[in-house]
């Protein structure tokens, strides 16, 4: 019997996994017709169907999910053995995937991630800021970035600078017309901009003020899917924005933006770093946390 090649298996596990040939060919680095072609080659070796395809979607065969069950642990020795081999070297390699939302992101960028490639040149980072709250492990990441409150509880975290915060802004100008809102309930009287969550649903605000917590689904003829532009409307005089207090500082500062509601807006945990405590950690990754504190610890200096 003629074997598959270690190509055509991986090619199988990638699409088993994300469930999606444009997903595991963007893993794999290749083309999806050239992994169409790989998976039809595989089938017709075997002489078995291994994957049911739609134009809409990707799923396993009994055969193809007995052949994952069986191929999985061996991929993942094997990347465990090559991974080795870096760290003998002392030269993490490859690529590290994370995920993280757009102010996460660029957070990463203005302080992490120029030292880490710096360091680790021969490191392929893969940096995604779709915004979407995703299974890392089932798409694929070897690491995501969100707040530390919303951390799946089976995951290691490792924080990425102090306490964040939500805040509500309005332009001066605004304020003018419409006296401040003292309590959230009051936002029901005011214009606010909404935001639309990646997921497509409206985001409620979220307020907490000595042990009190209430979510506001606030009025507004305007809906947006970014803070930076939330805070643009603002400062032009659109309604009311609530926002993470980074993307309106500046603002803030010029006095374009004035906080209302500062009393219910307290800090909460921060960002942090999170990966899956029961798989081996890549070198590029146990490299890329040691630059994350290392970063964190001369800001403080």
């Amino acid at each position: 019997m003629v074997k598959p090649t270690f190509k055509d298996l991986e090619a199988f596990a990638a699409v088993a996994k994300y469930r999606s040939f444009r997903k595991a060919a963007d893993a794999l680095g290749t083309s999806r017709s050239a992994l169409s072609h790989n998976l039809i080659g595989l089938e017709r070796m075997l002489g078995i169907r291994l994957l049911n395809r739609t134009t809409r979607s990707v799923s396993l065969t009994d055969a193809g999910a007995r052949l994952l069950a069986g191929l999985d642990p061996l991929l993942r020795d094997l990347d465990t053995a090559l991974d080795s081999l870096a760290e003998e070297r002392g030269e993490p390699g490859g690529k590290l995937r994370i995920n993280a939302n757009k102010s996460a992101a660029r957070l990463l960028l203005g302080h992490v991630v120029p030292r880490y490639l710096a360091r680790y040149p021969k490191v392929e980072l893969d940096l995604v800021s779709d915004g979407r709250l995703v299974d890392i492990v089932n798409e694929g990441f070897d690491a995501g970035v969100r707040l530390a409150e919303s951390i799946p509880q089976d995951m290691i975290a490792v924080r990425i600078g102090g306490d964040a915060r939500f805040v509500a802004v309005a332009s001066p100008a605004y304020l003018v017309d419409c006296a401040p809102p003292v309590t959230p309930d009051d936002l029901h009287r005011h214009i606010c901009i909404r935001q639309r969550l990646p997921s497509g649903k409206r985001y409620r605000w979220e307020f907490s003020r000595r042990g009190e917590e209430l979510a506001i689904d606030v009025p507004g003829a305007l809906t947006l899917d970014d803070s930076d532009l939330m805070v643009q409307a603002a400062s032009h005089g659109l309604g009311i924005a609530y926002v993470p207090e980074a993307f309106a500082r500046k603002k803030l500062r010029s006095g374009e933006l004035v906080m209302v509601l500062a009393d219910w807006c307290p800090p909460i945990p921060g960002l942090a770093l999170y990966y899956p405590g029961n798989r081996h950690v890549p070198s590029a990754l146990r490299a890329f946390i040691d630059v994350l504190k290392e970063t964190g610890r001369d800001q403080v200096r």
